[in-house]
């Protein structure tokens, strides 16, 4: 007998379909801009074409952790989008992670987007950070540990994979304040996957077996760090976060954004409490996802993730696009 998962009035199976056209759209966008140097053009292209498709949605959505508090600005927080017929839903997204990777036609660019049921996303204060931690499916609950060490983390994941610690390959941001951590991990006899940019794919790649990624570690924004708890919950993984409290104004925008304890570490179901639906396209190839792909005669390819929690559905579409039959169009 087939067993029968009840739908959400918010998040049904076309919605999926829809949102991948969202992060398609970005994608596309944005590709235009790849290797030519100018990160402004690419990303104001990218949020340009993410705006246009979601407000082709059926649905009444508000931008929860948007690209900024700019209400000028196309996908600002606070920003209402859609048809407004519908349900009722909230967003988190990034039209254009990696700027400065598309600008120099590097690996890893990407376009996400991630809805859910009104309420259901953590909010956090914009260009604030937060540490994070992400192990993918099959490991016991709770393995992972923000107040443990790096080394001792890592113990507990090898033992529980029937490994050695020689064995996990560790994914991080190559960035100048990690470079304690990464000689921790490299002293610890793990192997490291430096990121140039990318913090939603790298804690992504944690989650996705066919990366070859066992653990991502490090510090990065707090808005991606929500984005990516979603994509991780639809894959069964494991995340730890919390907010890297720099300075006294870091404490009030983390007051301001509602968060009653700024200190407090959070797991996947409390970045992301009900179902959710993500979409990621691939702008330039990367560790999740191949880039789009333009072709000769207004013609391209682009690579999507798709991923709903509720069923634990995983989808990959290849899509070939032709662009001068479209609202893609270039």
């Amino acid at each position: 007998m087939t067993q029968h998962i009840p739908e959400s009035a918010a998040l049904d199976r076309n919605l999926a379909l829809e949102v991948v056209r969202v992060t398609e759209a970005s994608a596309l966008a944005a590709a235009a801009h790849t290797g030519r140097g100018d990160e402004k053009s690419a990303d104001e292209a990218a949020c340009a074409a993410m705006r246009r498709a979601l407000n082709r949605l059926c649905a009444s959505g508000v931008i929860v952790n948007g690209e900024g508090d700019d209400g000028t600005q196309p996908l600002h927080t606070g920003e209402k989008v859609g048809t407004g017929n519908g349900p009722t839903i909230d967003i988190v997204l990034t039209a254009l992670e990696g700027r400065s990777i598309c600008a120099r036609g590097a690996h890893n660019a990407l376009s996400v987007v991630a809805m859910t049921e009104q309420g259901s996303f953590l909010k956090v204060p914009q260009h604030s950070y937060m540490e994070k931690m992400a192990v993918g499916a099959g490991l016991p609950d709770g393995i992972i540990d923000l107040d443990a060490t790096p080394e001792t983390n890592l113990a507990r994941i090898a033992e529980a994979r029937g490994v050695k610690v020689s064995d996990l390959t560790v994914s991080i941001l190559d960035r100048p304040r990690h470079a304690e951590l990464i000689g921790r991990l490299y002293a610890a006899g793990a192997r490291v996957m430096l990121f140039d940019d990318g913090d939603v794919s790298g804690a992504l790649a944690a989650g996705l077996p066919e990366t070859g990624v066992d653990v991502y570690m490090g510090s990065g924004g707090a808005a991606q760090g929500v984005l990516a708890a979603a994509g991780l919950k639809c894959l069964g993984a494991q995340m730890q976060s919390r907010l890297l409290l720099r300075s006294d104004q870091d404490l009030r925008l983390a007051h301001r954004a509602g968060i009653e304890d700024p200190k407090r570490t959070w797991n996947i179901d409390d970045m992301v409490r009900g179902e959710v639906m993500f979409a990621a396209t691939g702008i330039t190839d990367g560790h999740v996802l191949k880039g789009v792909q333009l072709l000769a005669g207004n013609r391209a390819v682009s690579h999507s993730l798709v991923m709903r929690s509720v069923t634990g559905t995983i989808r990959t579409l290849t899509v070939h696009h032709d662009l001068s039959r479209s609202h893609l169009r270039l």
